[in-house]
């Protein structure tokens, strides 16, 4: 089924940039004793932001390099799209290997292209959390990878930096992961710049699940228009703290004290928590959103949905939550009800 097109999208390589609500500040605005134009003076102040006689503001702080908002100014480039080794073949669709560029690192992945002609609308699949040292490429989502390209998807998979073929990124642990949303952010950009006839690029939708949930959370903040729509599944807080608390700090993982030495803890520093929350920068997303979530998931929260979905309708985006009664956190019984609903939505 096609995805519908948003009303703006990104193309490939284009700027991502933050609308700081500042004005732009420039060399002394002469007095009208000077110019002899006070009006003119004055309406300059004015297109500022500033009132007349009013000190300049400041221009904005740069981001912390470590955030969303670093992110959103970031110009984010994906590209070089290589199909390799046929991995699989199908009577519906043929998997490839594949590497794409994301901001200078090389991401492996796979891709499933359906048979015929195409165009096919595309997704971009991005896997819950597999340890790095035992992920194998293209693992994390196999029966989605299969009933999406059945139903007439191009679907990519990307393994993420560290992973399987990919580059290693030796911050991404400390930088809270931050590297898969740009891996993503890349994917799209990638399939787009590759131009390949069987894909339609103006049609192309995200899904996630569990981590990967919280990487499309990420990429919608990010950039808004880059794509038409998303869907995650259980899904992880978009608080990063509170996965830190569920995940890592129970494991006794050594990751959490380098990630506080660098950071700092929410009480220490706040501020940079805010900045690295989707659900501080919820505004942003443009994209409808459809989250399933089962009630018996014990490894994300249900109520981490319920809170998420509630700051999107709060903001006046277009969100919905579907519960899945007795579900656990990989769906089992409902997993089909829960692809029928997410085609019927891209």
């Amino acid at each position: 089924m096609p995805l519908l097109r948003g009303t703006s999208r990104l193309g490939a390589g284009l700027v991502l940039v933050l609308v700081a609500a500042v004005g732009c500040t420039g060399g002394d605005v002469e007095g009208s004793s000077r110019t002899g134009s006070a009006s003119a003076s004055n309406r300059t102040e004015s297109a500022r932001g500033e009132t007349p006689g009013s000190t300049p503001r400041p221009p904005p702080a740069p981001a912390d390099p470590v955030s969303l908002p670093a992110l959103i100014q970031r110009e984010h480039q994906g590209s070089d799209l290589g199909l390799g080794a046929v991995r699989l073949r199908t009577g519906a669709y043929t998997q490839y290997a594949v590497t794409y560029r994301s901001n200078g690192l090389t991401i492996s992945g796979i891709m499933n292209v359906p048979r015929g002609g195409g165009p096919f609308p595309a997704l971009v699949l991005a896997h819950g959390y597999i340890d790095p040292a035992v992920y194998t490429t293209g693992r994390g989502m196999p029966r989605e990878q299969d009933l999406l390209a059945r139903k007439g998807y191009v679907v990519l998979h990307t393994d993420y930096r560290n992973h399987a073929g990919s580059d290693d990124d030796p911050d991404n642990d400390v930088d809270l992961r931050l590297g898969y949303t740009e891996d993503v952010i890349a994917a799209v950009l990638a399939l787009r710049s590759a131009a390949r006839p069987n894909v339609d690029d103006d049609r192309i939708g995200l899904l996630g699940r569990s981590m990967g949930g919280g990487v499309v959370y990420n990429t919608l903040v990010v950039a808004p228009g880059l794509v038409d729509a998303a869907v995650v599944f259980a899904p992880v807080s978009s608080r990063p703290e509170e996965n830190i608390d569920r995940f890592q700090r129970p494991e006794g993982d050594p990751v959490v004290d380098e990630i506080e030495a660098a950071h700092g803890t929410p009480e220490e520093n706040p501020e940079f928590w805010r900045q690295v929350s989707p659900i501080t920068y919820v505004d942003r997303v443009t994209e409808p959103l459809l989250i399933h979530h089962g009630t018996a998931d014990d490894t994300c929260p249900l109520a981490w949905s319920r809170r998420t979905a509630a700051a999107f309708e709060a903001a006046g985006k277009d969100v919905e939550l579907r519960t899945y009664a007795g579900e656990g956190h990989t769906f089992g019984p409902r997993w089909r009800d829960s692809m029928a609903a997410t085609t019927a939505f891209f």
